[in-house]
């Protein structure tokens, strides 16, 4: 197959273009190196990378036409829930307006396309109580960046059913693994607490501690991205990705310590606004087109951490 990864430069992107690359398949990446690396990808030759920006819309279309590509995992976006916050209106551009004009280049020009994957957030679901979060529960989004996936995710979806383009949105729970970049200001607080531990610099809990997410392993997010492509099914759909379980960042900074054998300094300091308190998966409808998790939290610390 011919894949088309934007944003694949960055941590999760990097994972997919490795798997598919891997495989045996024709991997294309377009990223404007903007958070992602080039080193990141050193498997994908000049060719086959395109540093251009998701905005761009006739390089994207000239992309498009030209490629004729059968899988699109459209990855690239603002992913700074702040910078969306600092610059809603930029961010708008690059997480909607980008996002429909990829949707709308693949309906006009691809007559090659097998699937279209958006990448959403588990941050649509916002403050919710309702757990675990289903894609049937409330919506309330808290940020620019979670209403900017939200909005992306409902195109999306539109797509399959107006044009019946061959769609799926995933709203991604808290991944973590290797190539997380903890200078980010997208980067999870387990990549952001390994680096602290490694260099034996205090960590600072932003609320209490006892704040829960989904964490899941990289590796489980490309084998259920792999799944979904597969599956026609899932057409039309937006779908969780995560494990089904809530960990506290609590128990994950005592899981380090550990792992470290020793104890580190921090400190507590008042939770950010748009943070959300408890987050948790069903991922039932995953389960159901043969994806199972792999990683516990605790194996999948294990091996990011001698990685």
């Amino acid at each position: 197959m011919k894949i088309l990864i934007t944003g694949g430069a960055g941590f999760i992107g990097s994972h997919i273009a490795n798997y598919y690359n891997e495989e045996g398949h024709e991997v294309f990446v377009l990223d404007n190196l903007a958070s992602g690396y080039r080193e990141n990808i050193s498997f994908i030759d000049e060719a086959h990378f395109f540093n251009v920006d998701v905005c761009d819309k006739e390089k994207v279309e000239t992309l498009v036409k030209t490629h004729q590509f059968n899988v699109v995992i459209h990855l690239a976006a603002v992913v700074s829930v702040v910078d969306t916050v600092n610059d809603p209106i930029y961010s708008n551009k690059v997480n909607i307006d980008a996002t429909l004009n990829m949707l709308e280049v693949n309906r006009q020009y691809n007559t090659q396309l097998k699937k279209f994957i958006f990448a959403s957030s588990a941050a649509v679901y916002g403050n919710d109580p309702q757990l675990p979060k289903n894609t049937q529960s409330l919506v309330q989004p808290e940020s620019p960046y979670a209403i900017q996936k939200y909005a992306g995710e409902q195109y999306t979806k539109m797509y399959h059913h107006l044009y019946d383009l061959p769609t799926t949105a995933l709203r991604f729970f808290n991944v973590y693994g290797p190539k997380q970049d903890p200078n980010s200001p997208y980067s999870g607080v387990i990549s952001i607490m390994k680096r602290q531990f490694d260099n034996d610099a205090s960590f600072t809990f932003y609320g209490d501690g006892e704040q829960t997410r989904d964490f899941v392993y990289i590796k489980d997010l490309v084998n259920a991205i792999t799944r979904v492509v597969e599956n026609e099914a899932t057409h039309g759909q937006v779908l969780n990705v995560g494990t089904g379980n809530k960990t506290s960042v609590k128990d994950i900074f005592n899981a380090f310590e550990k792992s470290y054998h020793k104890s580190l300094a921090h400190q507590f300091e008042p939770a950010r606004k748009g943070d959300v308190r408890h987050s948790v998966a069903d991922i039932t409808p995953l389960k159901e087109i043969g994806y199972t998790p792999q990683y516990t939290i605790n194996s999948g610390l294990e091996e990011y951490l001698n990685s």
